[in-house]
């Protein structure tokens, strides 16, 4: 007579055994899956969060472009303020692939709301005096008002920068500015100027009524200069012995993008931190899973006797209580996966950014909340398997 060969479960019996164990607990499996999700949603918010803030940030150079360079005075071989020369925005006009040029100059003087603020009342707004394609060659545009033209330059007119007309309490153009010990008729306001935030904060004159009004010398402090985007490290080459021939030294030459190229690579700069967070949830969240397994294993001794006396194998009780582990850290996972991508998709929404969540990010946290079932389940597995039937049915 030949022996008796254990029945074996497949896949879908594994599955239809392990959800029956967790049917019977629904609340203790729902707060022991809480502890899961709650890892997975940090971890999965943590990474859309930060990819979110570089997408927009990457969206925005391609809005405004890494073709500018901006060339400003630097120190002379004694250690003063350099001076560029007043010719140089022509010169850099003359590169070949240069597509434009727009410069400003600082002037000696300050701006309030009236004359009756005290003249030490800065606010931090910089007055300059601006050539008119200065807005052309920024990328930006009036938000109000209009900006000054080749007739209207040299009349007593300012364009304020967004940061300044709020400091201002200026929302409009048609009002009047104090200036330099005179009036100025408030031409426009400014929408953000991106890669130039400096002219946000600033009130800008026209180049001619500078001189004329503001005793600007003529001499640019900040040069801003577009080229082909193919062309931008050759021009960034010969810029500052254009600009000035003499002491090519005494130039410093910088491309705005840098910075936003620079922040967005940094965006993830405490993304490791919160991802560790995160990871603490998780191995609090497969503690309690084991802790739940370790219950559920004493409390079912007499399950797993009857189980093996009627003829289950070692081998089959461990799989079922392992199968159980899984599913309650897959269910967790899974909830964690979706709340993260709500939260990412809420947070990018207040902020106005594209929501990103990477593929990788859902795939990664559903891999880890298997490894981390699989571990919390394996010791809970085990010691169900080693329970003799006997042992196990006369357990009260």
């Amino acid at each position: 007579m030949s022996g008796l060969t254990p029945a074996r479960l497949g896949p879908r019996d594994v599955v239809r055994v392990g959800l029956g164990g967790l049917r019977a607990r629904p609340a203790r499996v729902v707060l022991s899956a809480l502890g899961i999700a709650i890892g997975i949603a940090t971890m999965v918010a943590v990474i859309g969060i930060s990819s979110s803030s570089k997408e927009d940030l990457l969206r925005r150079l391609d809005r405004l472009g890494t073709n500018l360079l901006t060339a400003k005075p630097g120190k002379t071989l004694f250690g003063d303020q350099a001076e560029l020369p007043e010719a140089a925005p022509e010169m850099v006009r003359r590169i070949g692939p240069v597509t434009g040029v727009g410069a400003t100059g600082s002037v000696d003087a300050t701006v309030r709301r009236t004359d009756r603020i005290p003249v030490e009342v800065t606010q931090g707004i910089a007055v300059q005096a601006a050539s008119p394609d200065l807005l052309a060659t920024l990328g930006t545009g009036v938000a109000s008002g209009r900006w000054p033209n080749t007739v209207t330059e040299r009349y007593p007119g300012v364009v304020l920068g967004a940061e300044a007309a709020r400091r201002l309490g200026v929302d409009a153009a048609g009002g009047r500015v104090y200036a330099g010990g005179r009036w100025f008729v408030v031409l426009g306001v400014l929408r953000p100027a991106e890669l130039a935030p400096e002219i946000d904060r600033s009130a800008l004159v026209g180049w001619d009524a500078a001189e004329r009004y503001l005793g600007f010398d003529g001499h640019p402090t900040t040069i801003y200069e577009r080229s082909t985007d193919a062309s931008v490290d050759g021009v960034r080459d010969v810029l500052a012995r254009t600009v000035n021939p003499e002491h090519p030294e005494e130039v410093e030459v910088s491309r705005p993008s840098d910075a936003l190229q620079a922040k967005a690579e940094a965006a993830g700069a405490f993304t490791g931190l919160l991802l560790g967070l995160g990871a603490v949830a998780l191995l609090v969240g497969g503690v309690g899973v084991a802790n739940t397994m370790v219950i559920s294993v004493l409390e079912r001794r007499r399950e797993i006797g009857l189980r093996r006396s009627l003829g289950a194998t070692r081998g089959q009780v461990r799989v079922q209580f392992l199968a159980e582990s899984l599913l309650l850290s897959a269910f967790g996972g899974a909830v964690g996966v979706l709340l993260g991508a709500a939260v990412t998709a809420g947070f990018a929404a207040a902020k106005g950014w594209p929501p990103v969540v990477p593929a990788w990010a859902p795939a990664g946290a559903l891999g880890a909340t298997l490894l981390i079932g699989t571990v919390a389940g394996l010791y809970p597995a085990m010691r169900a398997a080693r329970l003799s039937p006997t042992a196990a049915l006369a357990t009260v």
